[in-house]
């Protein structure tokens, strides 16, 4: 059984238009909250006919699309071309603004070790480690981000069930345990460059590593051989 989750409350909504370098815009309602466990100014963009895809939703419809997008001020920002964040965001807006969903923006910089710890990391990448050697050998978790906020965001905003659009099968494993049905995972492009080719090749091996060890997990929890997880905070 999913935990329970504290409630949260919309503290402010705002309407954005937003601009992209490439030409694209569009509009965002903009959510801010109260009472999220960690808090952190986390936002929800709400792109598209968003509002539309909530009645849906409650009509018993299409699950809307939702990305989970961690801040990456270097990537979101700076255009670096170390990563795939400043891509990732660009194709995620538009596409959720196609069918009317939420982007959740999440201030968990560097998978959740901190814009200097990060470029601490980035250093040591530069020495020969991957990302995330480098933020082992800094004594930080491979991954330290953490989705409760988001599960609050969306139970606040009404959405229960999502289509997921994320590469990343860990966003999907703590949702889904934060008592969010994930009812598809819609994957990502992926946007290579001769910068961030090593960058991309670590987040799918790790990727590929964490899918393997759930299919084991769920063969082990079917099979009556090791209980279910319990939600981490």
């Amino acid at each position: 059984m999913p935990e329970a989750l504290p409630v949260a409350t919309i503290r402010t909504q705002v309407t954005v238009p937003l601009a992209f370098p490439d030409g694209y815009t569009t509009t965002a309602r903009v959510f801010t909250f109260k009472g999220l466990v960690d808090g952190r100014e986390h936002l929800a963009l709400g792109l598209g006919d968003w509002a539309g895809a909530l009645d849906r939703l409650a009509a018993g419809g299409a699950a809307p699309l939702v990305r989970p997008h961690s801040e990456c001020l270097t990537g979101d920002v700076f255009g670096s071309q170390r990563c795939d964040c400043g891509p990732q965001l660009r194709e995620a807006v538009q596409r959720i603004a196609e069918t009317g969903g939420f982007l959740l923006y999440l201030r968990q910089e560097g998978r959740g070790i901190g814009l200097y710890a990060k470029l601490d990391a980035y250093a040591l990448q530069d020495a020969g480690l991957d990302t995330y050697q480098a933020n082992v050998a800094l004594g930080r978790g491979e991954d330290e981000r953490d989705y409760t906020a988001a599960a609050q965001m969306l139970a606040t905003l009404g959405v229960p069930r999502v289509r997921l659009l994320s590469s990343n099968p860990d966003k999907a494993e703590q949702l889904t345990r934060l008592g969010v049905d994930v009812v598809e995972r819609v994957l990502t492009s992926v946007f290579l460059s001769p910068a961030n080719a090593d960058y991309l090749a670590a987040k799918a091996a790790k990727a590929a590593e964490v899918e393997a060890a759930e299919a084991v997990e769920a063969a082990d929890v079917l099979a009556g051989r090791a209980p279910e997880r319990p939600v981490s905070r």
